[in-house]
């Protein structure tokens, strides 16, 4: 009969190989790839061998590259080159870096592995090969697949850029409790490569192999171009019979999945956390509100609602919760459609609303599920922004009695704040990628959470008969998942009872189930593609990655036992994780050690310079989210009480209604330079020159008016130069032109080098590793250009300018009878003391109606 709701488990396996010729096209020649994937009940282990020869008449070098999930963890690489192998040895962190620093002090080069998408990461090794000589590359990895949203799915990314003459994909099921489905798929699968494809299957096991020719592999016959670009997919599901779940055993460990179906859907009450501040201005909030509103028509009729926005104010959408009819949820989606950015950013206040909300609600269903879903971009700048604080305050409000889920849009939140804040609070954490299908994403996540029917689950276990048991008890468990135990079975032990105790909408439940040792250990005998102690190595990744999650929310005791307890497990079962790394050697007169280290999603960030404060209230999808720093305990206290200070002077101020000609962040300081310049003699006005960066920056006052109209931007790498003017703006390089209006929001880019403009209002200039320069266009009360900088710390020593030398050579006079809040004070740039005083400006960065900004005001004559 078929299940009523399908639940699966998603696998995502991805790997792409590739070698790349640094002379001539075929000098280095793939002859033989293979992927080959064994999948033993949810425990995928994968082994990928690449074989490459020199062809050429000298020495090349050979490169092997893999994507691998960001769930695996690296089990083991191996070059073998002319019949010498060099393995790859895994050690404690710490001292694999104290070898590899050793190493790095003779030239060597950086890390092998890093994060390349929202699934994956990336294994990068190069090494140079004599002529005619061959190499071998493999790796191998291990993962304990995720169940989501109803399919399990293996996705196989092919890129070898060559055809290889033996080229094969080989993928083995063995699924106990039995195949429901089985599938396969591809983006670049053309008629003769679906002959080379061939599928058996029977009741538990499945066997997939992509095995085509080298004619089969071609674009064409008369062209030596390779077919394989893309992905090969296999999906698939189990079925389910016991509603205790289903219990396996291979010698002496044990698994448990436990995954019930067709159970009434729990009603919830969950509340919107939208962060509307003005980084999350333009594309941001607009696939917000695209999300929103396809969640909306998803919640359920017995559901109850509602929404917190907040920027620098938070803002409920209505006083309570209310229940999810037709005419809540439409109301709901106009309210959702209104929706816009500016402000900064008061996440404490916001989510202790939203757990006020829920504790004062009334007439909710007696079971039901209350939930908190955030979502932000950036980190909390308004209100409370020490972030330790802000977690003991939400921790202590929720304190056990509702989920809270995070999800950080972009890179500029700290991941590891909202991922410590969700995990004590029963939630989990997610970054959703600034990609076109980010509204896709919140929707995606939205579903995983949206069929709550099992609540206060525990798994028991005979105490005295199991050892290692793994985490069992579970706040709440989602239609589509799987809960997972593992543990360690007493030798004498003959039976395995367990016990489910749980509350479901209907009723409490308890679920019994009792497994034969001996008649589960049969299970496995005599599979030929199985690896043999794959529940003890399951067991121990499920014990690692639960270690490390728990660790995140500890005590700093606490955490420093838990990762000791899974630093031993993975350098006992050779697991390259957060606390190990991989040492690969190479041949004599190479970079002979390098480090493969596995990065956690908290590593995934941008650098960010810009502090915003209370007092900021960005423009409307202005200033970037990129503005943003990691808030420090004191320092954002110490500005906050500056700020309510001066705001109290300010009363007693004129309104200023004067722009600077130029504004800036002293670095390393809470201090903003409005800075004039008398630069009317002058064709242009020299303002930035970095020769390690690589930019040099001009600009122009205009005629009857003491602000820019014009901008230089030139770039060494790509040779580029961007003119931008109250008019439009031109993109040069290699004697073309691109023009950029200001009518329009657009983007260009050259070789890196990204020149985005916001319809006017702003143009961005941004390269990997460079500074950004950022114009903002005022029409009011005349019409010119603001400049200002973001990713202000990779300026180097050697900046100079009228702009520039206050980036590395400035620097408030520390003189005991200045008095610090005083309007006046000393300023030693480039050498010389100037005096500057403390004026209100208005903000170019920021909206026009916005409160002036206190600064130091200098005039400098270039």
């Amino acid at each position: 009969m078929e299940e009523r709701t399908l639940f699966a488990l998603m696998v995502f396996s991805s790997f792409v190989v590739l070698a790349e010729t640094v002379a001539q096209k075929h000098d280095i020649k793939i002859y033989s790839l293979r992927m080959d994937c064994k999948v033993t009940s949810r425990f995928a282990h994968t082994v990928i061998t690449s074989k490459i020869v020199n062809r050429a008449n000298e020495s090349r070098e050979a490169t092997f590259e893999v994507e691998l999930p960001k769930t695996a963890f690296i089990t083991n690489f191996s070059m073998s080159i002319d019949g010498k192998v060099y393995p790859g040895i895994i050690k404690e962190k710490a001292s694999a870096q104290k070898e590899y620093d050793s190493a790095v002090s003779h030239g060597q080069s950086a890390g092998l592995v890093k994060i390349t998408g929202r699934k994956l990461e990336q294994f990068h090794v190069s090494v140079s090969i004599a002529a005619a000589s061959k190499v071998t590359f493999e790796l191998t990895y291990e993962e304990l697949l995720k169940r989501q949203l109803g399919k399990f799915e293996l996705l196989i990314k092919v890129r070898p850029k060559q055809l290889v003459k033996h080229f094969q994909i080989d993928v083995h099921i063995f699924e106990p409790q039995g195949i429901r489905f089985l599938e396969t798929d591809s983006t670049f699968m053309t008629n003769e490569l679906t002959e080379a494809l061939t599928k058996v299957q029977n009741e538990t096991k499945a066997h997939i192999l992509f095995k085509p020719t080298v004619d089969q592999q071609k674009i064409n016959p008369e062209l030596a171009e390779t077919l394989l670009n893309g992905d090969f997919v296999v999906r698939y599901d189990v079925k389910r019979g016991a509603t205790a779940g289903d219990i396996q055993i291979v010698n002496g460990y044990f698994v448990h999945y436990f995954a019930p179906h067709e159970m009434p859907v729990f009603p919830k009450n969950v509340i919107f956390v939208i962060d509307r501040s003005g980084s999350m201005a333009g594309r941001k909030i607009e696939q917000t509100r695209d999300a929103l509103l396809k969640i909306l028509q998803d919640l359920r009729p017995e559901d109850h609602f509602s929404f917190i926005t907040f920027n620098s104010k938070v803002v409920q959408w209505k006083s309570s919760l209310l229940q999810a009819t037709a005419e809540n949820v439409a109301s709901a989606a106009g309210f959702v459609q209104t929706l816009s950015a500016s402000g900064g950013t008061d996440i404490n206040r916001a989510l202790l609303t939203a757990v006020s909300v829920l504790d004062k609600a009334e007439r909710l269903p007696e079971r039901s599920v209350s939930m908190i879903i955030l979502l932000t971009d950036g980190q909390p700048t308004s209100g409370e922004s020490n972030v330790e604080v802000i977690q003991e305050n939400i921790q202590k409000a929720v304190n056990g009695k509702y989920a809270l889920f995070c999800l950080g849009f972009g890179f500029d939140v700290s991941y590891k704040f909202l991922e410590k804040m969700s995990l004590s609070n029963g939630g989990i954490a997610r970054r959703i990628y600034e990609n076109a299908d980010a509204a896709l994403q919140l929707q995606g996540f939205y579903q995983e959470v949206a069929t709550p029917i099992l609540m206060q689950i525990e798994m028991q276990y005979p105490e005295n008969a199991i050892e290692g048991l793994t985490k069992n008890n579970f706040k709440l468990f989602f239609e589509g998942s799987e809960i997972i135990v593992s543990g360690k079975i007493n030798n004498e032990l003959d039976l395995l009872p367990v016990e489910i105790k749980a509350q479901s909408h209907a009723s409490d439940l308890t679920l019994k189930e009792e497994a034969n040792v001996k008649e589960k250990e049969q299970v496995f005998q005599n599979q030929s593609y199985i690896f043999g102690n794959f529940i003890e190595r399951l067991w121990a990744y499920l014990t690692i990655q639960q270690l490390l999650e728990k660790s995140i929310s500890a005590q700093e005791e606490d955490q420093k036992t838990l990762e000791m307890q899974a630093l031993e497990l993975s350098l006992r079962y050779s697991f390259v994780t957060p606390l190990t790394s991989m040492v690969v050697t190479k041949p004599a007169g190479q970079q002979q050690t390098e480090l493969a280290n596995k990065p956690t999603e908290a590593d995934n960030e941008k650098p960010s310079s810009f502090p915003v404060g209370d007092a900021y209230r960005l423009r409307s999808g202005s200033p970037p989210s990129r503005w943003r720093s990691e808030p420090q305990s004191g320092s954002n206290k110490k500005l906050s009480s500056v700020v309510v200070r001066l705001r109290e002077k300010m009363k007693a101020q004129p309104p200023a209604n004067e722009y600077p000609q130029l504004l800036l962040q002293l670095p390393k300081q809470n201090e903003i330079i409005c800075l004039n310049t008398d630069g009317k003699a002058q064709p242009s006005v020299h303002l930035l020159s970095d020769p390690e960066q690589g930019l040099t920056v001009t600009g122009k006052l205009g005629d009857g008016i003491n602000h820019f109209v014009q901008f230089e931007i030139n770039y060494v790498n790509p040779p580029a130069r961007i003119h931008v003017s109250t008019d439009e703006i031109i993109l040069s390089h290699n004697n073309e032109s691109t023009r950029l209006p200001w009518t329009e929001s657009a983007t260009s880019t050259i070789q890196g080098l990204s020149v985005s403009v916001e319809k006017e209002r702003s143009v961005t200039a941004s390269l990997s590793d460079t500074v950004t320069v950022k114009i903002s266009f005022v029409k009011f009360p005349d019409y010119f250009l603001g400049l200002y900088f973001l990713n202000t710390d990779r300026f180097s020593d050697k900046v100079s300018g009228v702009v520039g030398q206050f980036y590395s050579k400035a620097q408030f006079e520390n003189n005991s009878n200045i008095n610090q809040r005083a309007d006046g004070r000393l300023l030693n740039v480039s050498g010389s003391e100037h005096k500057v005083t403390r004026q209100y400006k208005k903000d170019y960065r920021l909206e026009s109606t916005s409160d002036p900004v206190p600064c130091w005001s200098i005039d400098i004559t270039p």
